[in-house]
């Protein structure tokens, strides 16, 4: 305990550099902050991880002509820009949930999501919270802290120059995440299309029957079964839909060495 105290007061600045850049990827990325977990156990392990990067680190910050506070901002930056490429992958589940909640019929339903405590689709709510949990079961976070030891490889203390290439890169991983949640769904749209043809076909051969009555509750059973059936493929698309979303980290600190 001397030992690690007598570490945090000897490179006191090194150690508060890699405790920012840490706590910009916690408070952003979707496995580390949960509202629902305490903060103090947040911060400890920042703290915990920071100490294990320091260790490994052997920088002079008398050779930066960079200001402290500017350093400050910059870690900061690169940790939250990292968990913010994370955070931006796993919105595409919410994306996908928003569809089919409206095609579904599902679309004036609202859940509080309990991580972030804002409401959020049902649907997307519920493959959020699946695929959160299958990640977790393959130590897909560990990629995460991977990402932030990594980091200080391609983008060194002081090393953060947020360019034009940044900024489109950021932008394209929005769009990604749009079209990604607008693929997941396309399967359930064509289904529930098609029972609205169906449905459609009825209204005409049948005039006496209650399309409105008879659709809601067939457009919801049909959604149903197509989610409980794509349930077992669906661990191959999150572990898909994550891999992508590493790829980006590393493609944006990949970025700073190419520039």
């Amino acid at each position: 305990m001397v030992n690690i105290l007598d570490l945090i007061f000897n490179n006191f600045e090194l150690f508060l550099l890699i405790l920012i850049r840490g706590s910009g990827i916690f408070l952003i990325s979707p496995f580390f902050s949960a509202q629902n977990i305490p903060n103090i156990i947040k911060i400890g392990f920042t703290f915990f991880i920071s100490i294990l990067i320091t260790l490994t680190l052997d920088i002079d910050l008398d050779l930066l002509e960079t200001s402290y506070v500017v350093l400050i901002i910059k870690e900061l930056m690169i940790g939250l820009i990292i968990g913010f490429i994370s955070y931006a992958f796993f919105s595409a589940f919410y994306v996908m949930g928003q569809i089919l909640d409206m095609k579904i019929g599902f679309g004036m339903v609202n859940v509080v999501d309990p991580q972030n405590k804002v409401q959020v689709p049902l649907m997307g709510n519920f493959y959020y919270i699946l695929a959160f949990l299958f990640l977790l079961i393959s130590n897909a976070h560990h990629v995460i802290i991977n990402a932030l030891i990594d980091s200080y490889s391609f983008i060194p203390i002081g090393g953060f120059d947020f360019n034009h290439e940044n900024k489109f890169l950021l932008l394209d991983i929005v769009s990604k995440s749009f079209v990604i949640g607008f693929k997941l769904s396309i399967p359930v749209v064509i289904i529930i299309f098609l029972t609205d043809i169906l449905l459609g076909i009825l209204a005409r051969t049948i005039p006496q029957m209650n399309v409105f009555v008879v659709g809601m509750p067939l457009k919801i059973l049909v959604g149903l079964i197509i989610v409980s059936i794509s349930i077992p493929i669906f661990y191959t698309i999150t572990t898909g839909v994550f891999n992508e979303s590493v790829n980006e980290i590393y493609n944006f600190l990949n970025s700073f060495i190419e520039g």
